[in-house]
């Protein structure tokens, strides 16, 4: 699918971009230690050079934190198209302001800041409105042009499908239109608190937000990843009256009903989703948010097309969610699908008067200043979802063992030579290889 893509990519050329993706070198022979892809299921660690002002609106932050997202593990799993050797992964990071550009005069070497995972230009009508995820300005793709009719914004470490832009798994980063996509942190959040700022806080706010969860609803949730568990708590910071997550991880489910407060399913139990769901909740729920991920077929028949590339994502959570929804109510997908999907089922969607709502990728901008000063007043506090602290040099090691969910794994601060020590409370540096199966 790589070589496809990327052949289908060049043929079509690159759209206009307003940011370049690819970052020089230091010309002193520097390196830094990263995370790049080089095939499914193959990342490593590597060296390359230490990256340099290309462009005037350029920031170089050293990165002081980093995290692997469940959306990840498409790339891990080679599932995001236009993926090439060699590509710098990592959307969801925080560091210090090393050097900015010339255009840059609203930030300054020494700075603590998070970044969005989006590349925003700041100027276009999307970004005017801080929808930062659909700039039209910033990704290159002719190829994501062509499949959906428009183009997202560049995201960082994401693939060329999305701009090709060095990610933030890395040492180092160059951050462009810097000026707009920084968000500086002020000295009494921490940056277990700040730097899920970056992707898993907004986009867990925006799922519930945008797909409409009011006071007195009752919201059902699949996926119990750390979208899921932060979209459970921002749909009772809204006033839910009940939330019910589904997965079929213990370690998850556990996590969730135990610190979450909130009702689960685990669907290797409970086979039939909508049914248990109409026993729990005769009528059918309020809201249900798709917060989970289409690698992961149930059934045979869409493993079976799945493998042979007949559908390149699975309906399955969809048809759950139509089935299991009052008429009348909402549905939401926040998790990442990529392409096409067979049989969904288009007759529940009618005959119900659902709101299917496609919540796209979270617009971080919109809700990151929102989201600070929650932090910042005590009501919402997002290092419940931190269970592990790892150095860079074991990231390889953990897109494995987060695959696997291995030892309760749920939300990972990663950090570099940058980083300070870890806060109060929070968990402190264990090596992967020392975790328990």
């Amino acid at each position: 699918m790589q070589a496809a893509a990327n052949a289908l990519q060049n043929y079509l050329g690159l759209a206009p971009s307003a940011a370049g993706a690819e970052y020089k070198g230091r010309g002193d022979g520097s390196t830094m230690k990263a995370l790049a892809w080089f095939g499914t299921n193959d990342v490593r660690i590597v060296d390359v050079p230490v990256p340099d002002i290309t462009e005037p609106n350029d920031v170089i932050l050293q990165v002081t934190g980093t995290t692997i997202c469940g959306s990840d593990l498409h790339l891990f799993h080679g599932e995001i198209m236009a993926l090439q050797k060699g590509d710098i992964l990592g959307h969801e990071f925080m560091g210090k302001v090393e050097k900015v550009g010339p255009n840059v005069t609203n930030l300054k070497p020494g700075q603590r800041v998070v970044a969005s995972f989006q590349i925003a230009c700041g100027t276009c009508r999307y970004c005017e409105q801080k929808l930062s995820s659909f700039c039209d300005r910033t990704n290159s793709s002719s190829l994501q042009n062509m499949m959906y009719g428009t183009r997202d914004a560049g995201f960082f470490g994401y693939s060329h499908f999305t701009g090709g832009f060095p990610g933030g798994q890395a040492e180092y980063v160059r951050v462009p239109f810097g000026n707009v996509n920084l968000l500086p942190i002020p000295d009494n959040v921490t940056d277990e608190q700040a730097i899920y700022l970056s992707d898993v806080l907004p986009t867990g706010y925006h799922s519930v937000v945008d797909t409409g969860v009011q006071e007195g609803d009752v919201v059902a949730i699949w996926g119990l990843g750390p979208i899921g568990q932060c979209a459970a708590r921002w749909a009772k910071f809204k006033g839910a009256s009940r939330v019910i997550g589904i997965d079929s991880v213990p370690s998850r489910l556990a996590f969730a009903k135990e610190k979450s407060g909130i009702e689960v399913i685990d669907f290797t139990k409970d086979t039939d989703v909508p049914k248990k769901l109409m026993e729990l909740v005769p009528g059918g729920v309020d809201v249900s948010l798709d917060c989970g991920t289409f690698h992961e077929p149930k059934s045979i028949v869409h493993k079976v097309q799945k493998a042979l590339m007949l559908e390149t994502d699975v309906p399955e959570t969809i048809n759950e969610m139509l089935l299991a929804t009052r008429k009348m109510g909402r549905c939401g997908i926040i998790a990442a699908y990529a392409g096409f999907a067979n049989g969904v089922n288009v007759g529940a969607l009618m005959e119900k008067g659902i709101r299917l709502i496609g919540n796209g990728q979270a617009p971080v901008h919109k809700y990151w200043e929102e989201i600070l000063g929650f932090i910042q007043e005590g009501k919402f506090d997002p290092t419940f979802m931190i269970t592990h602290r790892v150095p860079l040099e074991d990231t390889a090691k953990l897109y494995s063992a987060f695959d696997k969910r291995k030892a309760g794994v749920e939300k990972v601060f990663v950090e570099t030579k940058f980083s300070a020590p870890p806060s109060a409370g929070c968990p402190t540096l264990t090596r992967v290889d020392d975790w328990p199966a």
